[in-house]
């Protein structure tokens, strides 16, 4: 795959739009049942990352923005998820600069398992040392289960447990192991660079759209706690912060109707507001 973003779009042009900016993983394979719950309420924007190992996150901003213009998208609520967050928060710094010229509109962000500042920092790093240190071809058996049998097997089996209330993201699961090759995990690795040398903080406190977050109960990859703080403390455009219960840091996923019910309720409170 080249450096191109891919983008697909379901529902009425006369709808507002919410556009996806999917976790590491950098696709839609897994969206599908939060899809199907949003579906015919809104203008529902989903996309692959390129597998790019040199973008920096105004890389990926300049594009997404581009690609959302081609297809005469030019405002809509951004849903980021867990990475997703980093570039929304790059689009938000374009948005305020105006440095390209750039036409987008955002009306609002809603944060899924997402942040500002990754609050797990050493983590962060400590996970990327020791990435750099095994063999590839063992990590990935690990971490992309497609690459070995009993791993895909057991992540096979594991995600009908943890997706079970979500029908159309099991359909894909098979698919959305296909795509974790090799590549596809320097590719991950190289968002990590991102996410850790990147520090939105200053921009995100004088943000001037609304900001609401949600995410699962159980989440120990972004613990909710520290970002709800950080959030109520600092962010000027920082409304709601809502913990679903039974989820896990992929909420969108695991529950889908529930997230769906509480973004429109967010999307439609506010826009009654202004």
């Amino acid at each position: 795959m080249g450096e191109k973003l891919q983008l697909r779009i379901y529902g009425d042009a006369s709808l507002p739009a919410l556009i996806y900016l999917p976790g590491l993983h950098g696709d839609w394979t897994i969206i599908g049942s939060f899809r199907a719950a949003i579906a015919g309420k809104v203008r529902f924007v989903e996309m692959i990352y390129p597998r790019t190992l040199t973008w920096s996150l105004d890389d990926y901003a300049a594009a997404i923005e581009a690609a959302l213009l081609e297809n005469g998208i030019s405002s809509g609520w951004l849903l980021g998820e867990s990475f997703g967050s980093q570039p929304v928060w790059a689009m938000v710094e374009r948005f305020n600069e105006n440095s390209s010229g750039q036409k987008l509109q955002i009306d609002g962000i809603i944060l899924a398992g997402g942040f500002v500042r990754v609050p797990t920092f050493w983590i962060l790093r400590w996970a990327d040392a020791i990435a750099g240190k095994i063999a590839l071809s063992l990590l990935t058996q690990i971490i992309f289960p497609a690459t070995n049998k009993i791993f895909a097997q057991c992540y096979k089996k594991w995600s009908h447990r943890r997706f079970r209330r979500s029908p159309q993201t099991l359909e894909k699961i098979n698919e959305f192991l296909e795509r974790r090759t090799p590549l596809d995990f320097q590719a991950a690795r190289h968002r990590l660079h991102l996410v850790a040398q990147n520090d939105p903080r200053d921009m995100a406190k004088n943000i001037r759209a609304p900001v609401f977050a949600l995410t699962g109960w159980f989440d120990p990859i972004i613990p909710w706690y520290f970002v709800r703080r950080w959030l109520q403390k600092n962010c000027a455009g920082f409304r709601e912060f809502k913990i679903i219960s039974g989820g896990d840091h992929a909420v969108l996923m695991t529950k889908p109707r529930e997230s769906a019910e509480q973004i429109l309720k967010w999307m439609r409170s506010f826009t009654i507001r202004n």
